[in-house]
């Protein structure tokens, strides 16, 4: 996959993460969706160095969907914690 497809992939499993984690968030669209490719990113190289499972090249990969999306959940959680009382 090239380096667009990595943040096309980021920005849908951001709105993924967003939707089975709803609430306020505090960077709101952008932050979120800029979360979602760092996801993306951190979630296949994990996947890829510790879980013993190389990315492979095709966009439709069901295990790379789920690193992307499990990758974006994990840092939106962390973003909340960090920073998810500054807008009350």
């Amino acid at each position: 996959m090239t380096i667009i497809s990595w943040i096309i992939l980021g920005l849908l499993a951001g709105a993924i993460a967003k939707f089975l984690l709803p609430g306020r968030d505090p960077g709101g669209l952008v932050g979120t969706t800029l979360i979602g490719v760092a996801g993306a990113f951190i979630g296949g190289w994990i996947s890829s160095r510790w879980l013993d499972h190389p990315i492979r090249k095709d966009f439709y990969d069901g295990t790379t969907w789920v690193a992307a999306i499990g990758g974006s959940l994990v840092l939106l959680i962390a973003y909340r914690i960090l920073f998810g009382h500054s807008r009350d």
